[in-house]
């Protein structure tokens, strides 16, 4: 099979990846956009996106589609939903292998593959997702019209999902393990000022039960030390990512959270490979940002 040359390859089609891809397309340069799973990257998991510079408030999704569109416009080639099966980016020349077996070569390569949603940990966890645990209150929302559900968590994402969950559900109740939320002010009070939201502040869950799907939730106040159980329809959890770099390890330098280390240049310690986004170790994980 003919090897595929390109000026770079971006791995990641989130705002990232399609931001580098835009401006590079833009300068002229022959460039591809691989990703996983569907374009657009954690953005269109939001419900709302607020505070993009210049734009109304809008899904996710439409934010995702508009600079989709922008990158195709300038010439990026996009692959999405493929798996690579092969990455040697080693060298002088990176080569990227597909599943379907067309291979990618570039003297350099962009990683803004970003990260994946963090869990609990904890074992029902996992015989529950997908039937009453969701981590995308975009994707799963409207499943839970007049329903009672948890939102796990107290940074943004979980403050403003719950508030956008607030249009189906009935009540939701915010479980957080800390006596405070690691979120923005206008977030808090705006979760704060929503009728249908009340706070569980100090507790944690210890376990998911049900027959077919999940409807039941133990809870451990870390105040009193005591457990109880608490019906529920549904639960959304979101506690932060984890960055998508195990493929990376023990090639390029991560920190000590496996996130890619760069200088200011974006420039990892491999020549000719750089990183953008979430997947990179930084204090700000914002669109804007990435």
């Amino acid at each position: 099979m003919t090897i595929k040359k390109f000026d770079a390859i971006i791995l990641g089609a989130g705002p990232a990846g399609l931001t580098a891809g835009i401006y590079m397309a833009r300068a002229k340069k022959k460039i591809a956009i691989i990703d996983k799973g569907t374009i657009g990257g954690q953005i269109i998991l939001s419900h709302t996106i607020a505070n993009y510079p210049g734009l109304d408030e809008l899904p996710g999704y439409k934010l995702a589609n508009a600079m989709k569109k922008q990158a195709k416009q300038f010439g990026c080639i996009i692959k999405s939903n493929i798996e690579i099966t092969n990455i040697d980016i080693k060298g002088k020349l990176k080569k990227i292998t597909l599943e379907d077996g067309s291979e990618y070569e570039a003297p350099a390569i962009i990683i803004a593959t970003g990260g994946s949603p963090r869990n609990l940990g904890i074992e029902s966890e996992n015989k529950f997702k997908g039937n009453g645990i969701s981590y995308c209150a975009t994707c799963d929302g409207d499943f839970f019209q007049d329903k009672n559900i948890i939102v796990i968590g107290g940074g943004n994402s979980a403050l403003e999902e719950a508030v956008s969950l607030s249009t189906y559900a009935k009540n939701i109740k915010i479980i957080h393990q800390f006596d405070h939320f690691q979120a923005y002010p206008y977030a808090i009070k705006e979760a704060e000022n929503n009728d249908k939201i009340e706070f569980l502040m100090e507790t944690v869950v210890q376990e998911f039960s049900g027959e077919e799907s999940m409807n039941k939730v133990r809870l451990k106040s870390l105040k009193t030390e005591k457990t109880y159980d608490l019906d529920i329809d549904g639960a959304f959890i979101f506690i932060g990512y984890i960055p998508n770099s195990k493929v990376f390890e023990n090639i390029i330098k991560l920190s000590k959270n496996n996130e890619i280390i760069t200088d200011n240049n974006m420039k990892t310690n491999l020549e000719g490979v750089y990183a953008a986004g979430d997947i990179r170790e930084k204090k700000i994980r914002q669109i804007t940002t990435a």
